[in-house]
């Protein structure tokens, strides 16, 4: 079925909470239209997500690039006078920071970084160019301090969560396993709200449903594999861990996340690393 009348359908109009994936997914539920979206949260798990909680929460402040190439990004940095973060096989003395969270642990205080990222920057990005007033990076590991945030700071407005996805060769959405599951955790944080969407619902069910086998399926996941064969296990396990940070990554006017200041030094909700395959009690 096409849909080839919006009508609100497709901004999921009538209830305050949604879901959607991609890019298009958030230009859609981004539209400035009442009842507007006031928080709208991106989730890209593997590793967008959990590199910008790490990079932020360690001080730095982030740019997501969504540009293809890394000549652009890297003229971004430039005009910002910002370090920038490389592809992981390109890691070196001169360019130590990727996507790999553990990388990003070494950023200095205080630091500016250019992160480029194809799926999650570009569902900041959409959000971004649609005027949404509170845009917040969401993973695992910080799915109950962003529910929190966003129940706080929504008002009388929407929330959306984004599924940032993967993408197929010839450049249309994949969705991905652990993103689903990632927005799945955020959204179940909200506390059963009745007014979610059924996309909500579905994806809040999936991941209790996941429960003690969230840990083997993203690990068996596509984008998991990917990771874990490329000798990059430890940045899988990392994204596995859920509610070990109290941080919320929030966009800034000038583009760059940012941590909440009284999030830089609460201590995390509760410890829940999941390598055996079990999410935390």
């Amino acid at each position: 079925m096409t849909t080839t009348t919006d009508g609100g359908y497709l901004r999921q109009q009538g209830y305050r909470v949604r879901f959607e994936r991609g890019e298009r997914g958030a230009a859609a539920l981004a539209e400035r239209r009442s009842p507007a979206v006031a928080v709208l949260v991106v989730v890209d798990v593997l590793s967008f997500s959990t590199a910008v909680d790490v990079a932020t929460a360690h001080g730095a402040s982030v740019f997501p690039s969504h540009f293809r190439s890394s000549e652009e990004s890297a003229q971004l940095a430039q005009m910002y006078g910002a370090l920038l973060a490389v592809p992981r096989r390109k890691r070196s003395a001169d360019s130590p920071y990727t996507l790999s969270p553990a990388t990003l642990e070494a950023l200095p205080n205080g630091a500016r970084l250019v992160l480029p990222s194809p799926n999650g920057a570009r569902c900041v990005r959409a959000a971004y160019e649609r005027g949404i007033s509170t845009v917040v990076v969401g993973c695992l590991r910080n799915a109950t301090a962003v529910a929190a945030f966003a129940a706080t700071h929504a008002g009388a407005g929407a929330i959306a969560v984004i599924a940032a996805g993967e993408r197929w060769p010839d450049g249309t959405l994949r969705p991905a396993l652990e993103d689903d599951l990632g927005a799945g955790a955020i959204l179940a944080a909200l506390d059963d709200d009745t007014e979610a969407s059924p996309e909500a619902r579905y994806v809040m069910r999936a991941y209790r449903t996941a429960n003690e086998t969230l840990a083997d399926d993203i690990r068996a996941s596509i984008s998991g594999r990917e990771l874990i064969d490329s000798g990059y296990a430890d940045d899988v396990e990392r994204a596995m861990e859920i509610d070990v940070s109290a941080n919320v990554p929030v966009l800034s006017p000038d583009g760059f996340f940012t941590a909440l200041e009284s999030a830089r030094t609460a201590e995390p909700i509760r410890r829940g690393v999941v390598p055996t395959g079990r999410t935390p009690s």
